[in-house]
């Protein structure tokens, strides 16, 4: 993450630690206001708190893909 980005959430001015892809966040997180500017958007940026929100919300779904695929 380049220095001085800040969280891409709404409302949040804390710096960013992690960038995860734009399509995996609005599904991971789609209660919270992302500043997404435009459609071309391909990276948000989330700081530790978010990015804590971010894991929670993806590991049930990471398990059941894992389970799946075996």
């Amino acid at each position: 993450v380049r220095k001085g980005v800040s969280c891409s959430v709404a409302g949040c001015d804390e710096k960013a630690v992690r960038s995860i892809s734009a399509s995996d966040a609005l599904e991971a997180l789609s209660k919270l206001d992302l500043k997404l500017d435009d459609a071309s958007v391909r990276r948000v940026y989330l700081c530790e708190k978010h990015y804590k929100l971010f894991k929670k919300a993806v590991k049930k779904d990471r398990f059941y893909e894992r389970w799946r695929r075996r």
